[in-house]
């Protein structure tokens, strides 16, 4: 007996140092990474148009199906002011009275205009099939073309505060992260710890970028220089892809451009999905953002998700035990410490990303403060997001 228990603590000691040869590692690469944020560009404000933007911004919105939420989007839209050129729903022979709702708005803002896509050719996805069109059909006159989703909710002098930013930082391209409203508490459990995997492999929005294939970005709300999409042929090179915004801008950094990621939760509101099975579902599909990434870097940031993410919260509990038992190594306490540290981390970061959240219609909103509970099952998602293709999308079916 003594004999197997001398083997089991010899055993655990292993695992544990396997545990501090990954997690070290990793954690310097984390902290590397949140320690942006005190050096981060603050928070976008709302700004009052300035003369010389009259009518130099395009506004592309693809729908699909979205009467039950597009409204609040044009109703903000319609609210921006004179630097707006034209605002063009480009929608996908929607059936659930789409276009007979934006037709009705338009009647009150004559710069929305309603056109519908041409069938999905072989090869495109329906988002970026949808803003090419957009953005085929749109002004010439507009030095830059922004697209919209149609589930956000624009706050007012959020495209005169874009437009400003973009001159004055020199951006090419730039998106936002808004702010999310949430209700139930699932959502309120599961979303956080889904935004976190992002926030993680990328820092926090208005970070500084770590090179072309490190870039990211929002397709919610996504301002793009006219020249660049043009120099760029448009969105072909996202045609096939399920994460288009983070896969446009990458390219476009690669050519060059300077892309910027700004904090816009003072700007842009946005209601994803309804309750936690619509957002493990529709929104877990793209967070991998595999179609933007390598192999390598795809099962790295995995890999790196696992040791900062997943692992904490079940090593703590598990080497908690092992120490409670009497298997009391220095591998064990050390990664018994370690792992404590990653979760006071991860608790300390619900602070920092609830500005990101209205809670104002929330039904549960306590449940937010336990959603590093919810971190293993979020790394989990990222997983079976990297080994599936979608086969359906927003209500299209794709081979």
């Amino acid at each position: 007996m003594q004999s197997l228990s001398v083997e089991l603590n010899g055993a655990i000691a292993a695992i544990a140092l396997l545990l501090l040869v990954i997690q070290v590692p990793a954690l310097a690469v984390l902290l590397s990474r949140l320690l942006q944020g005190p050096r981060r560009h603050s928070p976008l404000q709302p700004q009052p148009p300035l003369s010389d933007l009259l009518g130099t911004v395009s506004i592309v919105v693809p729908t699909l199906n979205e009467a039950a939420r597009i409204g609040p989007c044009l109703d903000g839209l319609s609210r921006q002011s004179y630097e707006v050129r034209e605002i063009i729903v480009v929608d996908s022979r929607s059936q659930d009275g789409t276009p007979e709702l934006v037709k009705a708005v338009g009647e009150q803002d004559p710069r929305i205009r309603l056109i519908t896509d041409d069938p999905l050719p072989p090869g495109w996805v329906g988002r970026p099939w949808a803003l090419h069109t957009g953005f085929l059909h749109s002004s010439a006159d507009s030095q830059w073309v922004l697209g919209i989703d149609a589930d956000t909710r624009p706050q007012p002098g959020l495209v005169s505060s874009l437009i400003q930013t973009a001159r004055r930082q020199g951006y090419d391209l730039v998106s936002l992260a808004p702010q999310f409203i949430l209700k139930e508490l699932g959502e309120f459990w599961l979303q956080p710890a889904l935004l976190m995997t992002l926030v993680y492999r990328f820092g926090p929005a208005g970070g500084t970028l770590a090179g072309a294939d490190r870039v990211m970005a929002n397709g919610q709300c996504f301002l793009c220089k006219r020249s660049l999409l043009v120099e760029l042929d448009g969105y072909t090179s996202a045609r096939s892809s399920f994460c288009d915004d983070v896969t446009l801008a990458r390219h476009a950094a690669r050519h060059g451009a300077t892309v910027g990621f700004l904090d816009g939760s003072q700007l842009l509101k946005v209601r994803m999905y309804e309750g936690a099975v619509e957002t493990w579902r529709e929104w877990g599909r793209s967070l991998d953002l595999k179609d933007a990434s390598s192999i390598g870097q795809k099962w790295g940031d995995l890999g790196f998700l696992v040791a900062v993410q997943g692992l904490p919260l079940l090593s703590v509990l598990g080497f908690a035990i092992c120490l409670r038992l009497g298997y009391t190594s220095l591998p064990v306490m050390a990664v018994l410490v370690l792992n404590s540290l990653l979760l006071l981390m991860r608790v300390a970061l619900l602070w920092a990303i609830a500005p990101s959240y209205d809670f104002t219609q929330a039904k549960a909103s306590w449940s937010f403060w336990l959603s590093p509970l919810a971190d293993p099952l979020a790394v989990y998602r990222i997983y079976l997001s990297s080994i599936r293709t979608p086969t359906q999308w927003r209500g299209r079916s794709y081979s």
